[in-house]
């Protein structure tokens, strides 16, 4: 994974949003990404970890403190699927995800606009299985 996929692509200084790609499992293009852990997410997995994410951990905090500095807005996982289903071709958007939070915490906000945060990131965790 290159450091440029996965910046913040839009911010809001006003309503203090922003947005971007929080993870992407296959390009625009159709090439498959490989995470900075060298672990590629198959885009069904990926669907399934967002949905978890949604339904238990949807608050943004500062480098997983646990302590809340963000609220998820926007949420939306692109797969083939949806984009037939919505009469855009397969290949229209990178599979993945993208994501809004408002960040009313104005201390993390400034990081997220000097740069300080550029990317999105989830905690969590998961089983490596043997041979992946």
């Amino acid at each position: 994974m290159t450091e440029t996929r996965f910046k913040v692509s839009k911010i809001d200084g006003l309503k203090q949003q922003v947005f971007g790609w929080a993870s992407v499992a296959v390009s625009a293009g159709g090439e498959v990404i490989v995470d900075s852990h060298e672990h590629i997410i198959p885009p069904d997995e990926l669907e399934a970890a967002v949905y978890e994410f949604n339904m238990f951990y949807r608050d943004l905090d500062e480098k997983h403190t646990e302590a809340v500095q963000g609220i998820q807005i926007e949420s939306f996982v692109v797969t083939p699927d949806k984009l037939e289903r919505m009469g855009l071709a397969k290949d229209a958007l990178p599979i993945g995800w993208w994501v809004g939070f408002w960040v009313p915490d104005a201390a993390v906000f400034a990081k997220v606009v000097s740069g300080q945060y550029s990317m999105f990131s989830i905690s969590g965790s998961a089983v490596l299985e043997a041979g992946e």
